[in-house]
């Protein structure tokens, strides 16, 4: 598939104070249940946060820390027990807004006797777009996605995989070219051809000066294309920040080699904090990296690691829910 995007997603020239354009003050959602609905459930205990245009937003959480609600508080469509909040400029649940977002749910469901271009077309219908543009924007997107090979796009959706369908739940997300796009698992059901598929488009998108805010359990994706992320368990916000804020700035890199025959002195020369354990050296790398592999060879080691010094997002993701004895459900 060429990632070639759609004419009609224009970039977007960023300001530079980017307005903010998605804001959540103190949200509450409590929730009834038993039998006389006697009992109280929180999915979500104060949660404020601020999204700016342009941004790539990752919200991360083990299943049941609220993230699903949360998002469709901001779209409006469930409400708040408590607190209020903005998206582009406008209180949540606005209706004029609604045609400036795009939406993927975790699990699209869409009528499944239509056709992939019938879908579309049903979509870009909801929205008022004249029909020379919707088709012009059904090409394309479809193209983007990868639907648009042979007659996938003329088969009935019952006949689409899980893959298939969420590729076209992107489509109809993008259809009225919206300046603020929410992705609620959007990696869900993809092999891995089609997340970094996806990762593309988000990054496409992103280059434009989209908004994106999304959820997601595949901490590797966020940390290529987030901006900001922000962590939520139990309802409750854990933190919120970029990745140099949450894991730190450190450009030094881990080094790990083998060798029994390694010069010592000169090992030195090029890694700080040494220590070895069953002929596995371990230290920081104070060199170019080149050059340090250079002269490795020379000595006869082989390089097992070389990795970033500072933890990867999902160590850190790790290691705040168990700071809270949070158990992650399967």
């Amino acid at each position: 598939m060429t990632m070639n995007s759609p004419e009609t997603l224009t970039s977007i020239p960023r300001p530079a104070v980017a307005p903010v354009v998605v804001e959540a003050q103190n949200l509450h959602k409590t929730y009834r249940t038993g039998f006389w609905l006697n009992r109280k459930i929180s999915s979500l205990k104060g949660v404020s946060l601020t999204v700016t245009q342009g941004e790539t937003f990752g919200l991360l959480g083990p299943n049941g820390a609220g993230k699903t609600t949360l998002l469709k508080i901001l779209l409006g469509i469930t409400r708040p027990s408590q607190g209020k909040g903005m998206l582009l400029g406008q209180p949540l649940g606005d209706r004029p807004t609604r045609s400036h977002i795009g939406y993927l749910p975790e699990n699209p469901y869409f009528y499944d006797y239509l056709t992939g271009w019938e879908m579309l077309q049903f979509t870009a219908g909801l929205f008022g777009i004249p029909r020379p543009e919707q088709r012009q924007r059904m090409v394309e997107l479809l193209d983007w996605v990868g639907l648009a090979q042979g007659t996938t796009r003329k088969k009935p959706l019952r006949e689409y995989s899980k893959g298939m369908l969420q590729r076209l739940g992107l489509a109809q997300a993008l259809i009225n070219n919206p300046d603020l796009i929410f992705l609620d698992e959007p990696m869900s059901g993809l092999d891995p051809q089609g997340r970094y598929q996806m990762r593309e488009i988000i990054l496409t998108l992103k280059s434009q000066g989209k908004t994106i805010f999304f959820n997601s359990h595949i901490l590797a994706d966020v940390e290529q294309i987030c901006d900001r992320v922000a962590i939520l368990a139990q309802g409750n916000l854990l933190c919120v920040g970029s990745l140099d804020e949450l894991l730190g700035t450190s450009r030094q890199y881990q080094v790990r080699v083998l060798g029994d025959r390694l010069n010592l002195e000169v090992l030195a020369q090029w890694l700080d904090a040494l220590v070895c354990e069953d002929q596995v050296w371990r230290g920081i790398l104070k060199g170019e990296a080149g050059e340090f592999l250079g002269s490795l060879a020379l000595m006869g080691g082989k390089l097992l690691s070389l990795e970033l010094a500072r933890p990867t997002l999902e160590a850190f993701f790790v290691e705040q829910l168990r700071q809270r004895n949070i158990r992650v459900s399967e």
